[in-house]
C-alpha cells in the first residue's frame, strides 16, 4: 500500500511539474530589432522571441519598451503577446 501511494505521488509530481514549466513568462525590455520575414522580435539584452502568426509587426518600434508574454517551446521562445510597457 505504501509503495502504491509513493508511486502515485511521484506520478502526480511529475505531471504538475510539467504543467508549471509550460506556464507563460513575462519579460520586459527594449526592442532592438524586428524581423518581419522570420517573425522574430529581439530585445536589447539579446533575447529573441518568435511572434505569433498574424501578429502586426508594424505596431512595434525599435527603441520601444515592451512586455513580452512567452512560453519556451524547445529552444525557441514563442511570444503569445507583446504590449507597450508602462
Amino acid at each position: 500500500m505504501r509503495s502504491n501511494l509513493l508511486s502515485l505521488a511521484l506520478i502526480a509530481g511529475i505531471g504538475f511539474g510539467g504543467a508549471a514549466f509550460a506556464a507563460s513568462t513575462d519579460t520586459t525590455g527594449v526592442v532592438k530589432s524586428i524581423d518581419e520575414k522570420t517573425m522574430t522580435l529581439t530585445l536589447e539584452d539579446g533575447s529573441a522571441y518568435v511572434l505569433p502568426k498574424g501578429f502586426d509587426v508594424k505596431t512595434l518600434k525599435v527603441g520601444e519598451k515592451v512586455v513580452v508574454s512567452w512560453e519556451a517551446k524547445g529552444d525557441a521562445k514563442d511570444a503569445s503577446a507583446v504590449k507597450e510597457a508602462k
